[in-house]
């Protein structure tokens, strides 16, 4: 597949205004670009340059803008004031198919993938071609691409029934099969195991070899030191640093210079005498799971890692409740499991802190309050009555407590970023008070300092809960883990403390499945 820079065709129209110099412009040059959604000011007169051959990382907390800026850049938003520059001529990206048109491409944080399409066809979704289709020239298209990147996706699955993961691995590869020439990746390593991350990275260096501009996005600080040229770093919607790379010390100095504090990102994990089973599973199986067992007590949490798409996804949903066990093999506070679940109260028992905070632990087109009943209204309800300024106090107490951006209750959950979204969950559950709390991916996409609170707020739980913990991030797993699982193919392969280091030394090959241990590992 080639890689010449695509020319702006006429779908992307040009002002009459030159960027007057001798040097050669920037691929990208956004000017003074200014968007507020009623009072909130997302982005105050930014500007910055997308270079050729160049990797730009762009770091803020959640909430700082940097999607918004991103947004606008690739035609899904249009600016209330500023300027766009395309290889030195003012365009007007007021549309996604005039972005693309000037080979921008993007990745988006949360997915803008048709879940009953195939991966083949929201791969080719949108592209131009005549009026016959050779779906099995276009699947091998695509399972080329894939292998040529290290995805082990299906070209014929359907997105619905794809886990978190491969979804993002699709998105990856739209963004591949276009052919941009500036490409801006928002998040792309947060549902990737280690080894396609790496991959991924080769593949945006030999990009930028052959003259593409890049935009990265992305919290995982080692993740910007290692493979960014410039970071340009925004708070509160305004650029307030841009430096080169090579000269920043250290992940430390960079999380001071985006936060305006020191950042360590340390938790002190004091280990805990675990106390009464809070959930058993026995010899789970499914359609994926095969013979899971595993037991969690209260006082400790159990981090669960593999690759996406080895039985972590149905192993938690039938633990809380949403797929049903062929058999009664699970316990939960002691109750088997339907009993459990045909019962259950609102408070102090369990809460799922879902991977898809769009979709699942969310509704996008209720505003915050409403979202924080979704699950708490219980509480606020005598009789047929709620009590909508008593759950109003407590949210607002929340939404400050977490500092969730924008502080106003008002605001619909679509207007939140990714990481402000995920700390309103939390907020959300943690005021449940649960004994047991099942956490997929609780931090992915939250910036350094906020995962920092999460991760205290989670060993301080512990107190009074067992807390499962499904994570990608093994840095994660090991920071706040008492004991590891790891799953492939459907098994638990094993279970271990979290100090055998013996152990953790083989966690990568057990998620490849190249070391198994024995049954029974979960207890």
């Amino acid at each position: 597949m080639g890689y010449g820079i695509a020319v702006c065709n006429p779908t992307c129209r040009a002002g009459e205004g030159l960027i007057m110099s001798t040097a050669v412009p920037p691929l990208i040059r956004l000017a003074g670009i200014s968007k507020s959604f009623g009072d909130v000011h997302a982005n105050r007169d930014v500007s910055l340059d997308i270079e050729k051959g160049k990797i730009l990382a762009l770091l803020g907390e959640n909430g700082a803008g940097k999607s918004t800026l991103m947004s606008i850049l690739a035609g899904q938003l249009q600016p209330d004031k500023g300027s766009i520059f395309f290889e030195g001529k003012q365009v007007v990206l007021d549309t996604t198919e005039k972005a693309i048109g000037c080979g921008i491409g993007m990745v988006y944080q949360h997915f803008k993938l048709v879940q009953g399409l195939t991966v083949t066809e929201n791969v080719f979704l949108g592209a131009r071609g005549g009026f016959w289709l050779n779906w099995s020239k276009m699947q091998a298209e695509v399972k080329e691409l894939a292998a040529q990147y290290g995805m082990r996706i299906d070209p014929a699955a359907r997105i619905s029934d794809l886990s978190m993961g491969e979804r993002q691995q699709v998105e990856i590869l739209k963004l591949l099969h276009r052919e941009s020439t500036v490409l801006i990746f928002d998040e792309p390593t947060a549902v990737l195991t280690p080894k396609e991350a790496d991959n991924l990275f080769l593949t945006m260096h030999e990009m930028v070899k052959r003259g593409k501009g890049i935009v990265f996005i992305s919290h995982k600080l080692e993740e910007v030191m290692a493979i960014a040229n410039n970071i340009a770093i925004l708070r509160r919607g305004a650029v307030v640093d841009t430096v080169a790379t090579k000269d920043v010390a250290s992940t430390a100095e960079l999380a001071e210079r985006m936060v305006g504090r020191e950042v360590l990102l340390q938790v002190d994990r004091i280990p805990m005498e675990p106390r009464q089973v809070v959930l058993k599973v026995a010899q789970l199986s499914d359609e994926l799971l095969q013979n899971v067992d595993l037991e969690l007590r209260q006082g400790e949490i159990l981090g669960l890692v593999g690759v996406a798409g080895n039985g972590q996804k149905n192993l938690v949903e039938t633990i809380c409740g949403l797929k049903k066990p062929k058999k009664d093999c699970i316990k939960i506070l002691g109750a088997e499991w339907k009993k459990f679940f045909s019962s259950m109260e609102w408070d102090n028992v369990l809460s799922y802190i879902p991977e898809d905070r769009q979709g699942l632990a969310t509704c996008q087109g209720l505003d915050l309050l409403d979202n924080f009943l979704l699950t708490t209204r219980q509480g606020f309800t005598r009789g047929p009555w709620l009590y909508r300024e008593q759950a109003r106090e407590k949210a607002d107490y929340l939404v400050e407590e977490f500092d969730i951006r924008p502080p106003n209750l008002k605001a619909f959950a679509w207007q939140l970023s990714g990481g402000n979204l995920q700390k309103m969950v939390l907020a959300r559950e943690f005021y449940r008070k649960p004994r047991l709390i099942v956490a997929e991916q609780p931090t992915q996409g939250l910036d350094i300092a906020a995962t920092e609170d999460i991760w205290n707020l989670l060993l301080n739980a512990r107190e009074i809960a067992g807390i499962l913990l499904v994570t990608g991030d093994l840095a994660e797993a090991l920071a706040l883990s008492d004991r590891i699982g790891v799953m492939f193919n459907g098994r638990l392969i094993d279970c271990f403390d979290s100090d055998d280091e013996e152990k953790i030394a083989q966690i990568p090959q057990m998620m490849a499945g190249l070391k198994e241990q024995a049954s029974g590992a979960g207890r």
